[in-house]
């Protein structure tokens, strides 16, 4: 009982190049040779880093209408999603099986299935072997991305069995669904991983209380973007005209499971936050507290979860 169970973990600050995803592909996997080059075995990158996060772009959409260089906006950031499987993800991969680590990689994702004109916003889970071992699909857009990004459905609920301990997590404002966490927690998630694009101070009070409810370690990841990144050709770049020079600030973080701060936040800057965890810690933490064990109401309360894929056309 007393073997060491530790584990080093990263979380990868950066920003895409907007609107290539071949270049963002190719930062991807240098910076996955770069943490993998600081011992981690496990490494995580942001919401939609692949593909980009559409800060401040509104598609000439309002309330009743739409453009036609919005439209055509919407055609390029289409055509720079990914399918799953694809070229891309085999490039991801092959950076794992490379450099030996677990990898999750927050992607926009092109429906290759039923429509092809869907995009939803995906976490993807590659082994140390290059394998997919699976995904996650945002169950709920927040806001504004209602119109970019479809709504996943319960199948992809994804915890991952690994050698470091079980991995899963859930995407930005997910997290704020009571029963979606409670779900990964009855999943015996240990490893959570929080990609998001919200950059707020208050964001850690949530990553601190998730890691408190859980009773895992939590990795936050986010980017740091600029304006400035924008392509100059983007035919709606007039929309961010109102926006200010940062659109991202960052904050990613590393929380145990007593909520205390393992690294970061970083603020203001590109970077890469590495920790040692040591999952022996988990037990620890549960002695007073544990979510779906003796703190749980089995007799008062009750969670089903429908994990069925939901098909668009019967």
């Amino acid at each position: 009982m007393t073997e060491s169970r530790v584990a080093r973990v990263a979380v990868a600050q950066a920003a895409p190049v907007l609107f290539d995803t071949a270049s963002t592909v190719g930062k991807a996997c240098a910076l996955t040779r770069e943490a993998a080059q600081q011992g981690a075995g496990l490494v995580l990158f942001p919401e939609a880093f692949v593909g980009g996060y559409p800060w401040g772009l509104a598609f000439g959409t309002a309330v009743g209408g739409r453009s036609e260089a919005g439209r055509r906006t919407w055609e390029r950031y289409w055509a720079g999603a990914v399918e799953v499987p694809g070229p891309e993800t085999e490039r991801l991969a092959d950076a794992a099986r490379e450099t030996g680590v677990y990898l999750s990689v927050g992607v926009v994702e092109r429906d290759s299935t039923f429509s092809r004109g869907t995009l939803y916003c995906t976490l993807l889970y590659f082994g140390p072997d290059g394998a997919l071992l699976g995904k996650h699909r945002k169950l709920k857009p927040t806001a504004a991305e209602r119109l970019i990004w479809g709504e996943g459905d319960g199948s992809t609920l994804t915890v991952v069995d690994t050698s470091m301990g079980r991995v899963g997590g859930l995407i930005c404002w997910e997290n704020y669904m009571p029963l979606a966490r409670m779900a990964m927690y009855a999943k015996g998630v240990e490893l959570y991983l929080a990609p998001t694009a919200d950059a707020r101070e208050r964001w850690q009070a949530t990553l601190r209380h998730i890691a408190l409810e859980g009773r895992c370690f939590v990795l936050g990841c986010n980017q740091y973007v600029t304006r400035d990144l924008y392509p100059a050709d983007l035919e709606i770049r007039s929309e961010l005209d109102s926006w200010p020079d940062t659109l991202c600030r960052g904050g990613s973080a590393i929380y145990d499971p007593l909520g205390d701060c393992l690294a970061g936040p970083l603020w203001d800057q590109e970077g890469i936050l590495v920790a040692d965890v040591d999952l022996r810690a988990i037990a620890r933490s549960k002695f007073d507290f544990d979510v779906t064990g003796h703190y749980a109401r089995p007799d008062v309360f009750r969670l089903d979860v429908d994990e069925r894929p939901k098909r668009p056309v019967g």
